[in-house]
C-alpha cells in the first residue's frame, strides 16, 4: 500500500472498533449471516465476544449488562429465526428504556428477492425486517452501501443511548466490504437536553411529611448519588418501585419499602399522610402504582421529575435529564441537620399460611439476604418467586437489582444474570422459578462455558406458580393446566455439567448450606430449592388486605 493510499477495514471490524467506545462484550448467537462480525470480534483486542445459546438469552445478557454498567449493551444475532428469536427480549429493553444496540445479518443485497434463505427484504411474497425490527426499536435501518455505515451507527449508537434498542440490519455483503477507517467515535453519550427550572411547593419540609418514590429511571440515569442528597436534605421517606429496589439503600432508615402489587400495603397511607409526594424517574405504571391513585389524589403537593411523561396527574411535572435535575433541587435546599432516624420500614403483606411441601418463601428470601455479600448483584425473574423477593429482600449495599417488569417475559433473569457479571466484573444471583428455567435457564450452559460468577437459585415448585395461584383465587381451583410433572431439575443440571457445582436442597439448612458452599465457588453454581406450588405470595391482586 502507497503512503497516499487511505489505510481500509471491513465495515465489520468499523463496527467493532466503534462500539469499543461504549462496551466491552458482545453477545449473540452465530450463524452464516452475521459471522463476518464475529470474525471482526476475534481481531479486536477490547471487545469480548460471547456466544449465547439462544437469541433471546444473548438480547437479555445484553440488556443486563446495561442495567448494571449504564453502558450500551450489544447483541448480535443472524437472520432468519434467529434475527425473529430478538424480538421478545427487544420488546423488554423498548419498554424499561435500555439502551441496546442489535446488529442483525441479512442475506447478501444480490440474493434478496431471487430466492435467498431467510430473505426478509419486504421485497413482494418476503417478510419486511425493517418494518418488524421498527416496531421495537428507537432507531432501524437497513445498511445498503458500505459508505452509510458511519452515520447508520452514529445515529444508531445515539438513539440507543437515549433509551431503548436501535437495530442495524446488515447484509452479509455490506459487513465484508471494505471502507476507509476511521477514528473510534467518542465515548460518551448524547448531551443533555435543558430541562425546566425547578421548584419545590412552599410546603413544610420538616422529614416527617416529605415521601419520595424512586422509579427505574434512577438506575438507568445511574443518578442514585444525587437522590440520597436530595433525600436526605428533605428528610423524606423513601418508597421504591418494584423495578427500583437499589435506587436508595435498603437498610438506611429512610428506607420505608416497595409500591405497587409486589409491594408494602400501608405505602399508600404514607403517600396520603405527606405533605408533598416527589416522584423520581417513577412514572407509576399499573403495577408500581397499584393502590396509590387515591392516595396521591389526596397528597395536596405532588412533583413529578423524569423523562418519562407520567401515568398519574402532578401538580408539578419537570422532563429532562434525572441526574441534573436532581442535583439542581439539592442545591436549592439546606440539608437538615445529622441526627439519629428511626426506622420507616413499612410491615410486609400478611400471607395465608401454607402447609404443602418444600421451603416457605419468606424463609427462604431471608436465608438469601444473609448470604449475599456486599456489592453481590440480584437478577430476578417473573412469578411467584419474583414477587416475594421483590417484597421481602433487601439488596446488598453497593449491589444492583434488575428485574423485568416492562413486559414480563419470563426466563429473562437467567441471560441477564450473565451479562451483569460479566459487565460488573463481580457476582450476580439469579433466582427463578422452574417454569422460568424451563423457558430460558439452559443459558447456565453460557455460564458453565465463559464461567461467569453466577449463582443460580431456582425456587421449584414443579408448577408455573403465579398461574396456579390464578387458578385457586380467581377460578375454582378444581382443575389445573399449569403444574407439571415432577422434576429433578438440581440432578439433571448435575448430569449435564459435571464441573458445574450443583445443590438441591429440600430443607431450609439444606439451602443454607447450599448457599454457603455457593459463596466459596469462583465460576458459577446451581441451587434448586422445593418449594410449595400452593403457597400465596406477597402480591397484592392475591391477598384478601386492601390496598388502601
Amino acid at each position: 500500500m502507497s503512503e497516499t493510499e487511505p489505510e481500509t477495514q471491513t465495515v465489520a471490524d468499523l463496527i467493532v472498533d466503534r462500539i469499543a467506545a461504549h462496551t466491552d462484550h458482545v453477545f449473540g448467537v452465530g450463524g452464516a449471516n452475521i459471522e463476518d462480525l464475529y470474525d471482526a470480534l476475534h481481531r479486536h483486542p477490547a471487545v469480548t465476544g460471547i456466544l449465547a445459546k439462544h437469541e433471546f438469552g444473548a438480547a437479555t445478557m445484553a440488556d443486563g449488562y446495561s442495567r448494571a454498567t449504564h453502558r450500551l449493551g450489544v447483541v448480535a444475532a443472524t437472520s432468519g429465526g434467529g434475527a425473529m428469536n430478538l424480538l421478545a427480549a427487544l420488546t423488554e429493553s423498548f419498554d424499561s428504556r435500555v439502551p441496546i444496540l442489535a446488529l442483525v445479518g441479512q442475506p447478501p443485497t444480490t440474493l434478496e428477492g431471487r430466492g435467498a434463505f431467510q430473505d426478509t427484504s419486504g421485497l413482494p411474497g418476503r417478510l419486511d425486517a425493517e418494518t418488524i425490527f421498527g416496531a421495537v426499536s428507537r432507531y432501524c435501518v437497513k445498511v445498503t452501501d458500505p459508505q452509510d455505515i458511519s452515520a447508520a451507527l452514529d445515529r444508531a449508537i445515539a438513539a440507543a443511548l437515549e433509551g431503548g434498542p436501535s437495530v442495524l440490519l446488515l447484509p452479509k455483503s455490506i459487513q465484508a466490504a471494505a471502507v476507509p477507517a476511521t477514528p473510534t467515535g467518542p465515548s460518551n453519550g448524547t448531551s443533555a437536553t435543558g430541562f425546566a427550572s425547578i421548584s419545590l411547593p412552599d410546603v413544610p419540609l420538616d422529614g416527617s411529611r416529605v415521601v419520595v418514590i424512586a422509579g427505574p429511571e434512577v438506575g438507568l440515569a445511574d443518578a442514585r448519588d444525587e437522590l440520597a442528597a436530595v433525600v436526605r436534605a428533605l428528610g423524606a421517606s423513601v418508597l421504591v418501585t418494584p423495578d427500583a429496589k437499589d435506587a436508595f439503600p435498603n437498610r438506611d432508615p429512610l428506607f420505608a419499602g416497595v409500591t405497587g402489587v409486589m409491594g408494602h400495603p400501608r405505602a399508600p397511607e404514607l403517600v396520603a399522610d405527606a405533605d408533598l409526594c416527589l416522584l423520581v424517574g417513577a412514572a407509576l405504571p399499573v403495577t408500581a402504582r397499584a393502590g396509590l391513585d387515591a392516595a396521591l389524589e389526596v397528597c395536596p403537593h405532588v412533583v413529578y421529575l423524569g423523562a418519562e411523561e407520567p401515568f398519574v396527574p402532578a401538580h408539578t411535572v419537570v422532563r429532562g435529564p434525572l441526574a441534573a435535575s436532581l442535583s439542581e433541587l439539592a442545591g436549592q435546599m439546606d440539608p437538615v441537620p445529622a441526627h439519629p432516624v428511626a426506622s420507616r420500614r413499612l410491615p410486609d403483606s400478611v400471607v395465608p399460611e401454607a402447609s404443602g411441601p418444600g421451603v416457605r418463601y419468606r424463609a427462604a428470601v431471608a436465608a438469601l439476604e444473609d448470604a449475599l455479600e456486599p456489592g453481590a448483584d440480584v437478577v430476578v425473574d417473573a412469578g411467584n418467586t419474583g414477587a416475594a423477593v421483590v417484597h421481602h429482600l433487601r439488596v446488598p449495599a453497593g449491589g444492583r437489582f434488575l428485574i423485568a417488569l416492562g413486559m414480563g417475559g419470563m426466563g429473562y433473569a437467567f441471560g441477564a444474570g450473565v451479562g451483569c457479571a460479566l459487565g460488573r466484573g463481580r457476582r450476580a444471583v439469579v433466582i427463578a422459578g422452574d417454569g422460568a428455567y424451563f423457558m430460558h435457564g439452559h443459558e447456565v450452559h453460557t455460564a458453565v462455558e465463559y464461567q461467569v460468577p453466577v449463582t443460580f437459585v431456582v425456587f421449584n415448585n414443579n408448577a408455573h406458580g403465579m398461574c396456579v395461584t390464578r387458578e385457586q383465587v380467581y377460578y375454582s381451583g378444581a382443575y389445573s393446566f399449569n403444574r407439571f410433572r415432577a422434576a429433578e431439575i438440581g440432578a439433571g443440571v448435575a448430569a449435564m455439567f459435571p464441573d458445574l457445582p450443583a445443590w438441591t436442597a429440600r430443607t431450609l439448612t439444606e439451602f443454607e448450606n447450599a448457599l454457603e458452599k455457593a459463596r466459596a465457588i469462583p465460576g458459577p453454581a446451581f441451587i434448586e430449592l422445593q418449594c410449595d406450588p400452593d403457597e400465596i405470595p406477597p402480591f397484592a391482586p392475591f391477598l384478601k388486605e386492601p390496598l388502601a
